[in-house]
């Protein structure tokens, strides 16, 4: 890859995602979203997940950002209280408006494991309390390139002359890099946006930091991103990247505004079944039902 740029970024801290429980009997590996890096605007949470029956996430609510499923190995069922009913088979996407509010399971499909990474990209102010939406994209239909060694598949923005379908209302950069051995990949980065890698597999060594599977690079200021692959063996790692909201957080679990008085509204929304939750009230997933935890 040629593409040139004035100021690489350099790695600004790296730390280890260690694994944590989750759900019902499910492991995540949380990078973001965890006491070290609360958040990193406009990113709230990076969980890559490994789960097997019957363990997994039944019914839970989510308000006020965005969901984005990538699966990497199995499948998993999602179901909402909408009637949305899909699996997200290894390779395929799932970009979730919560918006203004969702109820909603998502569990193993099938025997075996399943194994994924999902992203929480806040919205703004004006954009939380929208109607949830969903961009769903199957892994034949995700936009992938490949020169001098260097592999991209493009989950959101565009890179090496290909750009992803995907709508971001928080303008958001997704890619999955694959780089084989002795090659190095190259992309440019918009210099105001905030920007991290995420390594799956293999180790990198990115702005003369070296790091391997697991492990979270926030980057600093700079035009673009170079990670170079001197082992012997394939190099796979996310670079995502996004715009900086710049407005004030308030957090309580799944559910996401800018005030304190916002959350406390939320949980009444949502314990009254009011403002966008009417439908969270009779409703339960087939998944929790067939699990006698209703």
């Amino acid at each position: 890859m040629t593409t040139s740029m004035e100021k690489p970024r350099q790695v600004v801290r790296k730390f280890l995602a260690r694994p944590q429980h989750e759900g019902v009997g499910a492991v995540v590996r949380r990078s973001i979203g965890r006491f070290e890096l609360r958040y990193f605007d406009p990113f709230l949470v990076l969980d890559e997940f490994s789960v097997s029956a019957p363990a997994g996430f039944p019914d839970h609510p989510h308000r006020g950002f965005e969901t984005v499923t990538y699966m990497l190995e199995g499948a998993v069922t999602h179901e909402d209280f909408e009637g949305h009913r899909g699996t997200i088979k290894a390779g395929d996407v799932q970009w979730m408006t919560a918006g203004r509010g969702i109820v909603h399971s998502e569990m193993p499909a099938g025997p075996g494991t399943s194994k994924g990474l999902q992203l929480w990209v806040n919205l703004s102010s004006h954009n939380k309390m929208i109607e949830p939406g969903y961009q769903e994209i199957q892994s034949k239909d995700i936009a992938s390139t490949t020169s001098d060694g260097v592999t991209v598949r493009v989950i959101a923005g565009q890179s090496m002359g290909v750009r992803s379908p995907v709508c971001t209302r928080t303008p958001t950069m997704y890619l999955d890099f694959t780089v084989r051995p002795h090659a190095a990949a190259r992309q440019p980065v918009c210099a105001t946006w905030n920007a991290f890698a995420y390594v799956l597999e293999g180790e990198g060594v990115f702005g003369g930091e070296k790091a391997g599977a697991h492990h979270l690079l926030l980057l600093g200021q700079g035009d673009g991103v170079e990670a170079w692959n001197k082992s012997d063996k394939p190099l796979r790692f996310l670079l995502i990247a996004g715009e900086p909201i710049g407005e004030p957080v308030a957090q309580l679990g799944p559910f996401v505004m800018n005030t304190e008085e916002e959350i406390d509204m939320t949980i009444n929304d949502f314990e009254f079944s009011i403002n966008g939750f009417e439908k969270a009230k009779h409703w339960k997933s087939q998944a929790l039902l067939a699990m006698g935890l209703e």
